[in-house]
């Protein structure tokens, strides 16, 4: 268990990289966004997907090991795959396995120094798929235990990798939200007033939505730090609005040829209400699966390229609209800033 400290920069610096930035704070004038390369300004992200994987194993928390793949043939297998959106315009990527589910800091730069691509990685655990993926710590724990882990991986890098989060990946079930997944919440909550990163929390339904808000909300973090993680798991279009008023990021990241309608309309719904800038859009696809022959079947990234965002044009979205979906929100929701209630 790691020992208990004040969360404090020396002289209100903390490093990144080779160079000096203040600490994380509201007030910060220089803000940045955090790859497995290093800090870039928010300006650089541009066109970015914002949920996507590259590698997912399965097998459980209890079970995990490095052992059961091969890096490298891991990464013959997707950077063809990255190199190929890349290509049509594709200049960040959000790999959104957390630790326990696949997490590779190290594959994840290998990839990005190859592609060219800013990738993303992420601290926090996965408390969705009734807690298969949680450590055994997280229920022995307390919330700021599980944050201290959390932090330390921001303030000093992931292992001995030296490679920094991005942002803080959970995940519940839907609604009533259990013991452990409330504590995953609330070290969240206190994670992100320490050290800035966004929460994005997989949700299975709109009232687990609605609970993490309240979470977050008591432990004194505003809606706009939070981005709800598969949206489209939630048909009832009012949950949606009424999380994007209180300022929280929906993400509907689940596109693809069966769910075009239904996404389109879910943006429609959003451009109505006047909501667009709260809104994230990707395809949670890519996945080679650890223990499958040759990682199972890899899909690509580039439907949102080829099919999707005509669709939206054809349905009246327009160039500016698009650009703020997929590189203005983008920017936005993954800028290192606490965000404080009121």
């Amino acid at each position: 268990m790691l020992s208990r400290r004040k969360f404090i920069h020396k002289a209100g610096l903390v490093v990144m990289g080779s160079y000096l930035l203040p600490s994380i704070r509201n007030d910060d004038k220089e803000e940045i966004i955090m790859t497995v390369a290093g800090a870039i300004a928010p300006a650089d992200l541009q066109f970015t997907l914002t949920h996507e994987h590259i590698m997912v194993d399965f097998i459980g928390a209890a079970k995990l090991s490095k052992d059961r793949y091969n890096a490298t043939e891991v990464m013959k297998t997707a950077l063809p795959f990255l190199q190929s959106i890349k290509e049509k315009g594709c200049k960040s990527f959000v790999d959104c396995t957390p630790a326990y589910l696949g997490r590779d800091p190290v594959l994840l730069k290998r990839l990005s120094k190859a592609s060219g691509l800013n990738i993303i990685t992420n601290t926090g655990y996965y408390g969705a798929a009734n807690e298969k993926y949680l450590p055994l710590h997280v229920f022995t724990e307390t919330a700021p235990q599980l944050a201290e882990r959390w932090i330390s991986e921001w303030e000093n890098g992931i292992d001995d990798t030296g490679i920094k989060p991005g942002f803080i990946k959970t995940g519940v079930d839907k609604a009533p939200l259990t013991t452990a997944q409330v504590k995953i919440i609330t070290a969240a909550a206190i994670t992100h007033l320490q050290t800035g990163l966004t929460i994005a929390i997989h949700t299975g339904d709109g009232k687990a939505a609605k609970q993490q808000l309240d979470i977050l909300q008591k432990n004194g973090v505003a809606a706009s730090a939070r981005i709800w993680v598969h949206a489209q798991n939630e048909n009832d279009t009012r949950y949606h609005i009424e999380a994007a008023r209180k300022g929280s990021w929906i993400s509907f990241d689940g596109v693809n040829t069966a769910t075009l309608d239904a996404n389109i309309n879910f943006l429609l719904v959003m451009q109505k209400e006047g909501l667009l800038d709260h809104v994230l859009v990707s395809q949670d696809s890519g996945w080679y699966h650890v223990g499958e022959p040759n990682g199972g079947t890899f899909n690509s990234y580039q439907y949102i390229f080829t099919d999707f965002i005509e669709a939206l044009k054809n349905h009246g979205f327009t160039q500016a609209e698009i650009d703020r979906i997929f590189i203005t929100n983008p920017a936005k929701a993954l800028t290192i800033k606490v965000r404080k209630l009121g």
